[in-house]
């Protein structure tokens, strides 16, 4: 088991390591075979949703206790801890919990009171699974070239186009769908952040489909979806007309922190497995543990593990005490996804052969973690946000 002492860190308090140390207690003891879930992954997603909603863990990915919300606002270091400890027993539970808090995110914070009391209470409790639909073809890190359009048409909005690399595609009750609908854009605009709008559709909703499901290495329910002349009430507008993309960045900067605490979690279990093996492994005469090449790639994992910590943590309990995280999330899930993957590599050689078994617990982890170095912005994207805002907020020269 991880050492558990950054629950001391000042980032935290004690309600933090006491939600901790209980929703570990429980996973330990609901979560065993999680990862093997067969061949049929929707079923299994549905079925963790309603076991994490039935079990009140969902409550933390909502905003608003009057919506069954854990509290008034979601609470960034919660869902950070509960995703890394989710993540550390298995991928698809902390899948499941994510993707409740980003589907449905952009609701708690910008719904109108109608959509919060008609979608959150279900969140929460499991009984609705939610998506966030952004990407689109040739719009993925760069949303500006968004084309999916929506059309005002009195009391509704006509959606057409597509997303793809939807996650919950394909089971999801309903999705928050981002377009181009004009509001704010300069006269015959089709690029740039301005003039796009976010709307919840219901999955029934005529004109939707799921237009291609979408097999990865670490499977999940993914999909392409298509919007055919798809009328959706006004009434579902989430946010203002025309803001849609202050909508979808300001949902990323809560829950992209909340992805380098999954990538933390999924270092922290290889590093356990790594740890435990080459202690009991024999090699010529000794452990593997007693080689100093060992002992230096233990070394450099646990540093880069507690490093990433520091930065994910700083970063949410930044955005909790109401500050803008923009930099700060950004150098947390460049630095924890990379950081994991370098780990998780580590483990995989340290375990040798047995490290690229099907299903031994570091070959899962080894493709869990690669799409968290693509997913809300690639380490690339990272790199450019964090250099934007560090330029932004750099002092102009002296003239010459």
């Amino acid at each position: 088991m991880s050492d558990k002492s950054y629950l001391e860190w000042p980032f935290f308090e004690p309600r933090h390591a006491a939600l901790e140390r209980e929703l570990d207690a429980w996973a330990d003891a609901e979560m065993r075979g999680a990862h093997s879930h067969g061949a049929d992954v929707d079923a299994a997603c549905r079925a963790l949703v309603r076991q994490l909603g039935a079990a009140g863990w969902l409550r933390h990915a909502v905003a608003g206790v009057e919506h069954g919300g854990a509290g008034a606002a979601i609470d960034t270091r919660a869902i950070c801890l509960i995703r890394e400890t989710l993540a550390r027993h298995a991928g698809l539970a902390d899948f499941a919990f994510a993707m409740q808090g980003l589907g449905s995110g952009a609701i708690s914070l910008f719904g109108s009171a109608a959509n919060r009391a008609r979608y959150l209470p279900r969140v929460a409790a499991g009984e609705a699974i939610a998506a966030f639909a952004l990407s689109e073809p040739q719009a993925g890190s760069d949303v500006a070239a968004m084309q999916c359009a929506a059309v005002r048409d009195g009391d509704h909005y006509v959606l057409n186009g597509e997303k793809t690399w939807i996650s919950n595609g394909g089971i999801a009750d309903f999705y928050v769908v981002f377009a181009r609908s004009g509001e704010g854009a300069a006269p015959g605009q089709t690029r740039g952040a301005r003039g796009i709008s976010a709307f919840i559709v219901d999955a029934d909703t005529p004109g939707f489909a799921v237009a291609e499901r979408i097999d990865v290495i670490a499977p999940h329910p993914l999909a392409r979806l298509r919007f055919t002349d798809c009328r959706v009430p006004a009434a579902r507008l989430v946010g203002e007309p025309g803001q849609g993309f202050k909508v979808a960045m300001a949902t990323l900067d809560v829950f992209r922190t909340s992805v380098a605490a999954a990538a933390l979690g999924f270092a922290r279990r290889a590093f356990d497995e790594a740890l435990a093996h080459c202690q009991q492994r024999q090699m010529f005469g000794q452990r593997l543990a007693d080689f100093q090449l060992t002992q230096a790639k233990l070394a450099q994992m646990a540093t880069g593990i507690d490093a990433a910590a520091l930065l994910t943590y700083r970063a949410a309990w930044q955005r909790d005490r109401g500050e803008r995280v923009t930099k700060e999330a950004a150098m947390a899930k460049l630095t924890a996804t990379e950081t994991a993957q370098q780990v998780i590599d580590a483990a995989v050689q340290i375990f040798g052969g047995l490290g690229v078994v099907s299903e031994h617990p570091v070959e899962r982890l080894y493709r869990e973690i690669r799409a968290l170095r693509i997913y809300e912005g690639a380490s690339e994207v990272q790199q450019l946000i964090i250099a934007r805002e560090l330029l932004g907020a750099a002092p102009a020269p002296p003239a010459a």
